[in-house]
């Protein structure tokens, strides 16, 4: 899992890891090449899976404004919101779901896998994200336990590391 941008909010190891293995459950199961989360400022958060060839941090600012300017076509149909986007090309295409209203998920996929496939695998990804970041939220608003020293420690040596790079 690659961290990215850096949103009003955080998440421990243990968060982290639900995560990471929710996507990959995703990617296995849909077949699909890659799934980024991207928070509604246009910062991502993270990528699982095959490493876009592209600038992920424009990708992340352009899938925010994506999603927000279909939230407002939604509203002049008379719809609250558009809970997911489905852009097809020739080769490669994506679909984009929200998450907890907060997070947009993006999975990358190719002609390996088919859009039913993909649709039907986001929907329990998207619901045990939710639930992962039901946590993660409520400490925001202080509904949860302080910082664990393991996860400043890991914090700590992600920054060495990237350093280092």
């Amino acid at each position: 899992m690659t961290p990215g941008g850096a949103p009003s909010w955080s998440f421990g190891p243990a968060d982290s890891k639900k995560i990471e293995e929710v996507l990959d459950t995703l990617l296995y199961e849909s077949n699909a090449r890659c799934a980024l989360l991207v928070d509604r400022t246009g910062q991502l958060v993270v990528t699982v899976g095959e490493q876009p060839d592209f600038d992920s941090a424009a990708f992340a600012s352009l899938t925010a404004a994506d999603f927000s300017a279909n939230d407002q076509l939604a509203s002049l149909i008379g719809e609250e919101e558009f809970s997911s986007l489905f852009h097809q090309g020739r080769s490669e295409s994506m679909y984009l779901a929200d998450v907890g209203k907060r997070l947009i998920l993006v999975v990358l996929f190719n002609k390996q896998t088919t859009l039913g496939l993909v649709r039907i695998k986001i929907r329990n990804a998207v619901s045990d994200l939710n639930k992962a970041f039901e946590e993660v939220f409520g400490r925001e608003r202080g509904e949860a336990r302080p910082l664990e020293r393991d996860f400043v420690n890991e914090a700590e040596d992600e920054i060495d590391r990237l350093f280092r790079e």
